[in-house]
């Protein structure tokens, strides 16, 4: 009997949650804005991804300006003159898509947690069209059930078939822990996870009306996933070409100056930088100039500063530390003068998504010398006009050689390269961004308007 009573009690429990999220949908389909809303949980990051959220709130302003643009963040101290003066929904729950809130099973914990803040989004403010530019797909079945259209732009997917093949194949990195990938019952249980989790992250990626994506990689993995072809569009992401193409062209290369821009992270492979420059040292020889690496890079936090460390105590093992120098959280107007004077970039990540850094080095005259994988290989680093615009490199001694040749091209052969890969880095402007996004959301709005 008590069994009985004890069920009843928690169907009714049950039911009356039910309707009350039930009638919270509906009343909140009836008060539905004409507007825009961002979903972008965090704005005060000043990464390409805050770029894109900004250049897409003018793109619409500019598109349909009789329509609001309000933007869903969690951060509260709106110090950033660029936030304080546009409409803001402030969210309390963020804490619940922090990695650090689930120490294991992240990704499942951090994609639940962003439909929990997604809820607290739209029972605030319900708009026609949800925006998100920050990656979360699994809120996009909640802003379909509150009525809105979907729109999304997807920097790289949250699970890829690269990152499920290197479980399987117990590559340890970055993402595969080594403890992992040692164990074939931990990395078997780990590939089963992933499986479902990419089923689920395919099903409700396909709930949206359009999906813009950053690059051809990451199109490619989307389409797998997703299933919807027909609804995604690749649109490259803003960057900042037009004030780092003032720079000069001609630069002193005595010494020549190669340069890495990237932040401490252990995927960013400073160290396969680093001991790539230290052979390439030894392979040029006397009677050649003597080139410097600069890295430069902002550390976020204990795990960053202690990275940054055994980068330079690896400088001394290989007795380069005299030819490395390291800038630690530099301003922008140090890190565009250090880029004037560079001959070369250096990129190291594997299957980097896009590759800003990359672009902005071919913008400042710097001949980039990138992983090749994904973007860098996909969509920046290709000819221009028949032209070379820069290398691709995966081993330590592929990237060597590059800076080899680097050093000793002549100033003519160099100023070539330079050229052309400043012209390839036009295609990725703010002015080409705008007008991709436009050409995107186009039939969405104006199928909505009808």
């Amino acid at each position: 009997m008590a069994i009985c009573f004890i069920l009843y009690a928690f169907l009714t429990l049950l039911s009356a949650l039910s309707l009350t999220l039930s009638l919270s949908i509906i009343n909140a389909r009836k008060s539905r804005k004409r507007a825009v809303g961002f979903f972008h949980p965090y704005t005060n990051d000043g990464g390409g991804g805050e770029r894109v959220l900004w250049c897409a709130v003018k793109a619409i302003q500019e598109e349909t300006p009789d329509l609001d643009c309000i933007v869903f963040t969690g951060d509260h101290d709106s110090s950033s003159d660029s936030l304080s003066r546009r409409a803001v929904i402030h969210l309390n729950n963020r804490r619940w898509i922090e990695e650090r809130t689930y120490p294991h099973f992240t990704m499942i914990g951090q994609s639940l947690g962003s439909v929990y803040l997604a809820w607290e989004a739209l029972r605030k403010f319900t708009p026609l069209y949800f925006i998100d530019t920050s990656g979360y797909a699994f809120t996009y079945p909640l802003a379909r059930l509150f009525g809105c259209k979907v729109v999304c732009y997807t920097h790289y997917p949250t699970i890829s078939l690269d990152m499920i093949s290197r479980v399987r194949q117990r590559n340890s990195m970055y993402n595969n822990d080594a403890s992992i990938a040692k164990s074939n019952w931990l990395s078997t249980c780990k590939v089963v996870y992933y499986r479902a989790f990419s089923w689920l992250y395919g099903m409700v990626g396909s709930c949206t009306h359009l999906a813009m994506v950053n690059s051809s990689w990451t199109k490619s993995h989307i389409e797998v996933l997703w299933r919807i072809p027909e609804r995604i569009r690749r649109v490259y992401p803003p960057c900042d070409t037009s004030g780092l193409e003032t720079l000069p062209l001609e630069r002193s290369s005595d010494p020549p100056v190669f340069i890495s821009v990237a932040q401490f992270r252990p995927e960013k492979a400073h160290m396969l930088q680093l001991e790539a420059f230290s052979l390439a040292l030894e392979k040029l020889g006397p009677g050649v100039p003597r080139p410097k690496l600069q890295f430069v890079g902002s550390c976020r936090n204990e795990s960053d500063e202690e990275r940054l460390q055994k980068l330079k105590d690896r400088a001394g093992e290989l007795k380069v530390d005299g030819d490395v120098e390291f800038y630690k959280n530099a301003m922008y107007r140090e890190l565009v003068a250090l880029l004037g004077n560079a001959v070369a970039g250096m990129h190291g990540m594997i299957d980097e998504h896009f590759g800003i850094s990359v672009v902005e080095y071919m913008a400042a005259g710097a001949i980039p010398i990138a992983h090749n994988s994904a973007g860098p290989k996909m969509d920046i680093v290709l000819e221009e006009e028949g032209q070379r615009t820069g290398f691709l490199a995966e081993t330590v001694e592929e990237y060597a050689e590059a800076i080899v040749e680097v050093v000793k091209m002549s100033e003519t052969e160099r100023l070539k390269m330079a050229e052309y890969a400043r012209k390839r880095a036009r295609r990725f402007s703010e002015q080409q961004f705008s007008e991709d996004f436009k050409t995107a959301i186009r039939p969405v709005f104006t199928c909505a308007v009808k």
